[in-house]
């Protein structure tokens, strides 16, 4: 019998041989074992890639518990996604993770005050975005998890100090995670050329942060001029708050997500809690996060946006925006 394997699965199938990591391709793993056609043509396959996740799990449970007799960490993402903050030392990361999160890492004047990656959740509207504070970027001895848990993470945000050669420190913290193997992901189109598989892409944003000391807002402009990266850039203070609303809104973009909220036939909308999807999915991506066999026998949607619909029926193939409302129909 063939195996007649759906779209939904030959997509789990390839992000799962583009994963970079071993919790990436354990999640595609269970993605591809839960969207796969349950008939007998299947069964080798299914057990197969079950043999597969058992064999990745183990793996985990095994790096996870070497981690906690060594020193080395691993950090298990929650909410809406990842971000982690690199940066030298004494620039400020602890802060403003201190004030995005009213978390209370410990911050000093004295550098090396971060040694152990801190997670801790930011509110951004009805959502919440995890952020790591990590040790500092320096030319001393660098434990291998620092480099791995910036690979690991949805995002990066590199933290530079306005008051003290801001461009010195963003050339340093580049240069120090490209030779780790880390670049910032930019389209295809400016980037020229396919990167090798051993190097990571991650989205990447800069934060300049003490836009409170005297004369750094000229600092933040030259330094624009300067920056020959095309990375997004903002002027923060995580001592007057100054900038924090804006860099709250960069780092929800930064992560590529969008919010889709499910409506009821019948009944009032739920806005309190969103369905969280990748920018560019569709109709039928978000039927199938609301339940595996939704997606089978949708049959229409009908879409509410802030701009453009009010209850229009839309096929499965419609893209999706930040803030839609839809309403599934079998």
């Amino acid at each position: 019998m063939p195996a007649n394997l759906t779209p939904q699965y030959l997509e789990a199938e390839k992000a799962f041989r583009e994963a970079e990591t071993l919790d990436g391709k354990i999640s595609c793993l269970e993605e591809m074992l839960r969207v796969i056609p349950k008939h007998k043509g299947t069964d080798h396959l299914q057990g197969d890639l079950k043999r597969r996740l058992a064999k990745m799990r183990q793996q985990s449970r095994e790096e996870t518990s070497r981690s906690r007799r060594g020193h080395s960490f691993k950090v298990r993402k929650e909410g809406a996604g990842q971000v982690a903050f690199a940066g030298m030392p004494n620039v400020g990361k602890s802060a403003l993770i201190s004030v995005l999160t009213n978390a209370n890492p410990q911050v000093a004047e004295y550098p090396f005050t971060t040694r152990v990656p801190v997670p801790a959740m930011m509110q951004y509207q009805d959502i919440k975005i995890q952020l790591v504070d990590m040790p500092p970027i320096s030319d001393e001895h660098e434990e291998h998890w620092v480099v791995d848990l910036f690979k690991a993470a949805d995002a990066v945000v590199l933290v530079v100090d306005l008051a003290a050669d801001p461009l010195g420190q963003l050339e340093f913290s580049l240069k120090h995670l490209e030779e780790k193997r880390l670049v910032p992901k930019l389209p295809v189109a400016e980037s020229g050329e396919e990167r090798p598989l051993y190097i990571i892409a991650r989205p990447m944003l800069i934060a300049c942060n003490k836009l409170d000391s005297p004369g750094a807002r000229e600092d933040f402009e030259l330094l624009s001029q300067l920056v020959e990266v095309d990375l997004p850039m903002l002027a923060v203070s995580a001592k007057t708050g100054r900038g924090l609303e804006d860099f709250s809104q960069a780092l929800f973009e930064l992560l590529g997500i969008i919010r889709v909220y499910s409506k009821t036939p019948g009944k009032k909308v739920d806005l309190n809690e969103p369905y969280v999807l990748k920018a560019g999915s569709t109709v039928l991506d978000f039927a199938e996060t609301v339940h595996r066999d939704m997606a089978g026998g949708l049959k229409f949607a009908r879409i509410w946006s802030t701009d453009k619909y009010y209850g229009q029926k839309v096929n499965r193939n419609k893209l999706l925006s930040d803030g839609d409302i839809l309403e599934l129909h079998q």
